[in-house]
C-alpha cells in the first residue's frame, strides 16, 4: 500500500500538466495513465484529433517545459481565423496583428501535446508515473481514497483528481453527478494533404446543417471538420476515399482549394456535459470529467488548462499557508472561479451552434449583420480576440 498527497486519474493532456505544475510544493504525487501514448515519429500522418492550443494554454505548456518539446514535433500556428455564413466578404477575419500578438493560437495533435507533458512530469522526483495501469476499484472517502489497481497495486491518496475524462470514473465513485445532452449533429473528421504549401489561416463556414471547418497542420497537411447530421455523417463515412474528397470539394468552399490526398478519417459524437459540483473533499474534477463543450472553436482543452492552471494555484496557495489542500473549503474556491467561466463558454459555443444552424430567414439576416459588424468593431473586437485568447488586456 502507498499513502500519496495528490492521485491523478488519468495522464493526458490536462492531468499531466497539472501534475508537472504542482511538482516541487513539497507533494507526493502519482499519475495513473491506461495507456501509453505511441511516439512521435516526424514520418508519421498526422492524427486526426486535433486542438487549438491558445497563447494561454501554450504560456501553461512552457511554464512546465512542454511547449519546445511540442514544437520540436510540430505545431501549425494560425495567425488569423475567418467566419462566415453565406460569402466571405460578409464575414469576420481575426488576425493576430489586431491583438499584437505573433498568432493568435497553434493547431496540435493531442498525442504529440501528451507526449510532451508527460516527457515532462517523468523527470520529476515527486511525481511517480503509472501507465499502462487499469483500475479494479475506487473508494470514495473524504479522508483518504483507496484505488486498487487490477495488477493489485493498492494507492491512498489525501486527495483525488479527476482528470480521467468524459466518462470519469473518478467523478461516478465519488457520487458527483452530472447534466449532459447530446447535440443534433456529429463531426466527420478527415486529415488531408492539400494542394498548396502551409497555411496560417483557419477558417469556418456555417451552414443550415452545421458548421464546415479548416485547420492547417504542418506542411501541406490540413485537417477538416464537417459538421452534420448523424445520418449524413455515417453515409459520409461509408464512401470511397475518391467519392468522399469530391463531396469535400463539391461541398467547401472552392477557399479549401485541391485535395491531394486523404490520409485519415473519423467521426464523434457531440455531447455537452456538465459536473454537477466541481469538488467534495478529498475530491476533485479538472478538464472533460468536469465539462465538456461543443468543439465549435476548439476551447475544450483550453479550459481544461485554465482549470490546470487555477488548481494548481489554489492547492500551492493552501500548501503554503499550512492548510489542507484536499479540504472542501478550498477546493469551493476553485469550483467557484471555474465551473461559471466554463458554463458561460458552453452556452456561448451553443447558442452559435444553434444560432446559426438554420435557415430561418429573419435570424439569417441578423446573424448576416452580427458577423459585418463584428468585423468593424475596431477596438472592441480586439478586446474580444484578446480575451478569447487568455491575454491580459
Amino acid at each position: 500500500m502507498e499513502y500519496l498527497d495528490i492521485l491523478i486519474v488519468g495522464g493526458g493532456m490536462v492531468g499531466s500538466a497539472l501534475a508537472c505544475t504542482l511538482s516541487g510544493k513539497g507533494l507526493k504525487i502519482a499519475v495513473l495513465e491506461q495507456t501509453a501514448p505511441p511516439a512521435f515519429d516526424p514520418s508519421q500522418a498526422p492524427d486526426l484529433r486535433v486542438s487549438a492550443i491558445s497563447p494561454a494554454s501554450a504560456s501553461l505548456l512552457d511554464g512546465i517545459g512542454a511547449w519546445q518539446r511540442i514544437l520540436a514535433m510540430r505545431a501549425a500556428p494560425y495567425r488569423r481565423m475567418q467566419v462566415w455564413e453565406d460569402e466571405e466578404r460578409n464575414g469576420t477575419l481575426f488576425d493576430a496583428a489586431e491583438a499584437g500578438v505573433d498568432a493568435l493560437g497553434h493547431i496540435v495533435e493531442n498525442r504529440i501535446v501528451q507526449l510532451a507533458a508527460t516527457a515532462c512530469l517523468q523527470e520529476k522526483d515527486d511525481i511517480r508515473y503509472l501507465c499502462p495501469a487499469r483500475i479494479a476499484s475506487i473508494v470514495y472517502s473524504p479522508k483518504a481514497s483507496r484505488v486498487t489497481l487490477e495488477d493489485g497495486t493498492v494507492l491512498v491518496a489525501r486527495l483525488l483528481v479527476a482528470a480521467d475524462g468524459a466518462r470519469s470514473q473518478v467523478r461516478d465513485a465519488a457520487g458527483i453527478g452530472i447534466t449532459s445532452w447530446d447535440y443534433p449533429m456529429h463531426a466527420l473528421v478527415a486529415s488531408c494533404e492539400m494542394e498548396y504549401g502551409q497555411q496560417d489561416i483557419t477558417w469556418q463556414r456555417f451552414t443550415a446543417t452545421g458548421p464546415q471547418a479548416f485547420l492547417p497542420l504542418t506542411g501541406p497537411h490540413a485537417s477538416l471538420v464537417w459538421y452534420n447530421t448523424p445520418t449524413e455523417v455515417k453515409r459520409l463515412l461509408a464512401l470511397s476515399d475518391e467519392e468522399l474528397v469530391s463531396a469535400f470539394s463539391a461541398t467547401f468552399p472552392q477557399k479549401l482549394g485541391g485535395i491531394r490526398q486523404l490520409l485519415a478519417r473519423g467521426s464523434f459524437a457531440l455531447t455537452r456535459r456538465h459536473a454537477a459540483c466541481y469538488a467534495k473533499d478529498g475530491v476533485v474534477l479538472a478538464g472533460d470529467a468536469a465539462h465538456t463543450i461543443h468543439p465549435l472553436a476548439g476551447q475544450g482543452v483550453n479550459l481544461g488548462f485554465q482549470d490546470v492552471a487555477e488548481l494548481a494555484d489554489i492547492i500551492s496557495r493552501a500548501v503554503s499557508e499550512g492548510r489542507d489542500f484536499a479540504d472542501i473549503s478550498v477546493l469551493k474556491s476553485y469550483e467557484r472561479r471555474r465551473k461559471p467561466a466554463n458554463l458561460a463558454m458552453q452556452t456561448g459555443m451553443d447558442a452559435f451552434c444553434f444560432g446559426f444552424s438554420n435557415n430561418i430567414p429573419p435570424l439569417k439576416a441578423a446573424r448576416k449583420l452580427g458577423l459585418k459588424l463584428a468585423d468593424k468593431a475596431g477596438p472592441l473586437k480586439r478586446e474580444v480576440i484578446r480575451y478569447a485568447l487568455g491575454l491580459p488586456r
